[in-house]
């Protein structure tokens, strides 16, 4: 097979992962509206098509058509690039995310199938994905940064600064929660994390409790999800660091924060669930195809973040700095350690 073929199919893969998660990303809106209605005890969206299923494709015509607003004073050029900057950091990562163990192409393509990654279930199958992950991530907290500052505005400077000052607060106990997986797992590579877990006894939410509530907290704050939203709470700076953005580039914005949801909640399963896996590996569970697993899973936690936010008020914002500088923090390094003690260490007595 030649490579130009191989190459147009990698990038056919591409865009199917991208379109595909772009669609999630879109109707993740529709879904949290309809369980924030639920939990508050009415409708939710119903009018745009059938149970309000076309409400985000009107929506997104709408933010496409309202008027293009720019700030006079504010730096144009940083002000149009920093929503391009949230949204190219929370789509990036997906392409190490593993969703399935293979797609079953080697059978029809051959042997380069397998060589160019066109069979695995992730766009590209890195040794260091976790690092990848990481490295990106802490990138997207710039565009938030850049866009309250280029605003121009009181309102977005100060959001933009909590978003900065969150972000390093949060990232170190986001960093040690994960330690604890990759000490067990000892490598880097999510794919292998998630075949280490075939049984659901092998999970790391099992293995690692208060690994993943840290993960659970540091992630939530990590994307500003309710309780601690202090980038843009409305009662304090009106919209924070997106008080100054219209049209599509507020649009870009709000698909970035919706993107980093189904992120986080991908890869809570990817490290903590077993990803693709079915819990037990018997015939009725094993026929279910893998890729189902790995949404099903991810949902649930989507589902949970909607819960959080309909039930916890904001917190305020010296004591979310408080609490993940005093009480995040410890927490994690204490857990690294008693991890390498109780099990890295006596793994590797084992061998």
């Amino acid at each position: 097979m030649g490579f130009d073929l191989l190459a147009i199919l990698l990038l056919i893969k591409i865009v199917l992962v991208i379109g595909a998660v772009l669609t999630f990303v879109a109707y993740l809106t529709l879904l949290e509206r309809k369980l924030l209605g639920w939990i508050q005890v009415r409708i939710g969206p119903n009018r745009v098509g059938p149970w309000g299923l076309l409400q985000p494709l009107a929506d997104g015509a709408k933010l496409l058509l309202k008027e293009e607003i720019t700030v006079a004073k504010a730096n144009k050029v940083v002000y149009i690039v920093a929503p391009l900057i949230v949204v190219v950091c929370a789509l990036i990562p997906f392409s190490v995310i593993p969703f399935a163990n293979g797609l079953g192409l080697d059978r029809i393509l051959g042997p380069e199938a397998q060589t160019f990654g066109l069979n695995t279930g992730v766009v590209a199958d890195i040794n260091v994905g976790i690092l990848f992950i990481f490295g990106i991530s802490s990138l997207g907290v710039y565009g938030v940064v850049l866009g309250g500052w280029a605003s121009n505005s009181k309102y977005s400077l100060l959001g933009s600064v909590r978003a900065g000052a969150q972000m390093i607060s949060y990232e170190l106990g986001l960093s040690l929660s994960v330690l604890g997986v990759l000490l067990l797992a000892g490598t880097l590579s999510l794919t292998e994390i998630v075949r280490a877990q075939d049984e659901v006894w092998k999970w790391y939410v099992f293995r690692q409790p208060l690994g993943f509530l840290l993960f659970l907290i540091a992630g939530s704050a990590e994307i500003a999800r309710t309780p601690f939203d202090l980038l843009e709470c409305e009662n304090e700076l009106v919209a924070g660091y997106q008080t100054e953005y219209s049209s599509m580039k507020f649009g870009l914005f709000y698909l970035g924060e919706y993107a980093h949801l189904l992120f986080l909640s991908s890869l809570m399963t990817t490290l903590y669930f077993g990803g693709w896996q079915a819990p037990i590996q018997i015939w009725p569970l094993t026929y279910v195809p893998p890729i189902v697993w790995f949404l099903g899973k991810t949902f649930f936690f989507v589902a949970i973040f909607v819960w959080i936010r309909g039930t916890y008020p904001r917190l305020r914002y010296d004591r979310v700095m408080a609490f993940g500088w005093k009480v995040l923090l410890p927490v994690g390094l204490a857990n690294v350690m008693v991890t390498a003690f109780l099990y890295a260490m006596w793994l590797q007595r084992q061998v």
